[in-house]
């Protein structure tokens, strides 16, 4: 077969039929895009919000077929972002590629050939090139149809998970100077916790919140204060006075009682240079060559909402490769069975070895999320936020396939 001519006709098939397609129609055009490449069977797998297991998607929603994400070639094809095979007893050739919306993963496609086909480099990098196309279609019609979401839920999601989620910037983002990965648990009943950033020019903008109380009232405070920081920032105002305008507002809307933990912060993605104004939220911590170096402990002022006066902003200069590590205090206050804290100790030595492991950092947040479900018993007291960022990284050749 020519490779070449049947990998155009497979992009071809999809870019042709996706412009009246709603998301229920994506299975069958991949499957179809995959026999044009010779293939029995194509399948789209999509992960669940807790990046646990793989779930099939039909055109009549979630399929019976799980594959878990932990000990399968299709979760190593999710979480190590490669594109893998494999010949079974029968002669069957399978391979498995990664989804990306960008360098956001979120799934993977799976291409079923009979008994005999050869697997050729010419081969995979077709199914790469057809695996491509069907992420950026099922990121577009996840926007016009409910079948996506549907797919990705194992669990009902509470008024207040739907809307912290619906508010929420892609997990991930990698450029050649700057990565920033971020993850929420439980992914069902989130309250107040949250993240934002955004890339303009050279500046990386980064914030985590972690609003007073649970439900509604907490998400509600955290979705305020999420978009008084986008509008002062598409208005670019200077960061003391984007920080004071979101104290205003959570003061003016929910009163002297509630308030909003946070930390607002840029990244000069030319200089390395971090300023951070912290906002009674634990500090961040910066990760140098596989170690902690520092915590960053100044620049502490009120929460928002019961700031007095102008906040101090702090400074650091980071080194090429040095992570920055937020996080929420429901990620170190985590409860074992006896009472035992998760704690910063525990954190720190996980980060560590994710990072000596040389680890995409969406991956290395994936496992400390299940670190801390299974140090909880997979039962959560509060939600558990963390944000990486990454500055002058050699992470696209971690997040790419």
């Amino acid at each position: 077969m020519d490779f070449a001519e049947a990998g155009a006709a497979a992009l071809r098939s999809l870019v042709q039929a996706v412009h009246f397609a709603r998301a229920d129609d994506l299975p069958e055009l991949a499957m179809r895009a995959g026999r044009e490449l010779g293939a029995r069977d194509t399948f789209i797998y999509l992960t669940d919000y807790d990046q646990v297991v793989l779930v099939r998607m039909t055109a009549s929603g979630p399929a019976e077929q799980v594959v878990a994400v932990e000990g399968t070639l299709a979760g190593r094809a999710f979480s190590d972002l490669r594109l893998l095979d494999t010949t079974s007893a029968d002669g069957t050739l399978t391979v498995w590629a990664p989804l990306l919306d960008g360098t956001d993963r979120f799934g993977v496609i799976e291409f079923q050939f009979d008994r005999g086909a050869e697997r050729t480099d010419e081969l995979i990098s077709t199914c790469r090139d057809v695996a491509s196309l069907v992420a950026e279609l099922t990121m577009t019609r996840a926007r016009y149809g409910d079948l996506i979401e549907r797919t990705r839920r194992r669990k009902p999601m509470t008024l207040a998970a739907e809307m912290q989620w619906g508010q929420l910037p892609p997990l991930t983002f990698v450029t050649s100077r700057v990565a920033i990965a971020g993850v929420l648990v439980p992914t069902d009943d989130v309250a107040g916790d949250s993240f934002d950033y955004a890339v303009n020019g050279d500046i990386a903008h980064v914030a985590i919140f972690d609003a007073m109380g649970h439900g509604l009232d907490a998400t509600l405070m955290s979705s305020v204060a999420i978009g008084e920081l986008r509008n002062a920032r598409r208005r670019q105002r200077p960061l003391v006075e984007t920080v004071a305008a979101m104290d205003t507002t959570i003061a003016e809307r929910f009163g002297p009682e509630r308030f909003v933990t946070a930390i607002v912060a840029e990244l000069d993605l030319t200089t390395g240079k971090w300023v951070w104004i912290n906002c009674g939220h634990p500090p961040a911590l910066i990760v140098r060559r596989g170690h902690v170096v520092k915590s960053l402990e100044g620049a502490t002022n009120a929460p928002l909402g019961l700031l007095d006066g102008t906040p101090e902003a702090g400074t650091e200069r980071l080194e090429p490769g040095d992570r920055l590590v937020l996080y929420t205090d429901g990620v170190t206050e985590a409860r074992d069975e006896d009472g035992g804290f998760f704690g910063v100790e525990r954190l720190v030595d996980f980060l560590t070895k994710q990072t000596a492991a040389g680890r995409p950092a969406a991956e290395t947040l994936r496992r400390l999320n299940l670190a801390i479900l299974e140090h909880q018993v997979d039962v959560l007291q509060d939600d558990a936020t963390t944000v990486l960022v990454e500055w002058l990284t050699d992470e696209p050749d971690r997040s790419q396939p």
